[in-house]
């Protein structure tokens, strides 16, 4: 579906990604992994063609994603930005039409599309006509999913979809969006600092380290086979209640 080949990209003298080679497999999900800064967030946006290439080749189903042909090529794309990037003035359903609109699809294939998306996602229809200030973190999450999913894009990238919620929010969220996953059988390539919700989520595991991949796989593979001491200590840093627990007895 989509493919990195020897990618690099600098802002400046900061040498932000690459050179990286990377597939997204068509009807999987695809994880982007690793601390803050490592170009995870970077990579993503070279790849729905927001920020071009220094130098490498990035291909969209077989096509060549250039500065010129990016914008159309988007419109076969679903982001969702860190924190969900709504806008504040407009209404729940201005910011899942938004694209829509702009593309002058009928009212009412808008109409039914918006109420199939709302019982996808569990999201109230009573609530549609509410600015994003009255929603609470979760509904905004889906929100910004509905806007990403509302064009029925063959790809679906995130940015950190659940960074910003509480954790019991964060975990209902979770099970709902992978559900969603499997429902759409969509292709989907995700980013997270959080090795658990990669592992979760994931069919394949990328994990970047200044703008570089250092391993990828299956999360079976980075637990059973790390690729070095960076590897080890970026899985053994993520400490769960069960750590903490046999921390606490010993």
């Amino acid at each position: 579906m989509l493919k990195l080949r020897n990618v690099t990209k600098r802002f400046g003298p900061v040498h932000a990604v690459g050179p990286v080679d990377l597939e997204a497999e068509t009807g999987r999900t695809t994880v982007l992994i690793g601390p803050s800064g490592c170009g995870k967030s970077t990579v993503l946006r070279l790849m729905i063609g927001l920020t071009p290439p220094d130098h490498g080749d990035i291909e969209f189903g077989g096509t060549p994603l250039t500065t010129a042909n990016a914008p159309a090529l988007r419109q076969r794309m679903g982001y969702v930005i860190q924190g969900g990037g709504l806008f504040p003035h407009l209404t729940a359903r201005g910011n899942i039409t938004l694209m829509a609109r702009h593309l002058k699809r009928g009212a009412t294939d808008m109409t039914d599309r918006v109420q199939a998306l709302c019982r996808l996602t569990h999201f109230p229809e009573v609530a549609l006509d509410r600015l994003p200030g009255h929603l609470s973190g979760g509904q905004c999450q889906r929100v910004a999913l509905m806007r990403a999913l509302m064009l029925d894009p063959e790809i679906l990238l995130m940015d950190e979809p659940l960074g910003a919620l509480d954790p019991i929010i964060r975990h209902d969220l979770q099970a709902e969006l992978r559900d969603i996953f499997r429902t759409l059988n969509k292709t989907v390539v995700m980013v997270t600092h959080d090795m658990a919700e990669a592992g979760y989520f994931g069919d394949t595991l990328f994990l970047l380290r200044d703008g570089l991949i250092v391993q990828s796989g299956s999360f079976r593979n980075f637990i059973e086979a790390p690729a070095d001491e960076f590897v080890r200590r970026f899985i053994s840093a993520q400490r769960g209640i069960g750590d903490i627990l046999a921390e606490a007895g010993s």
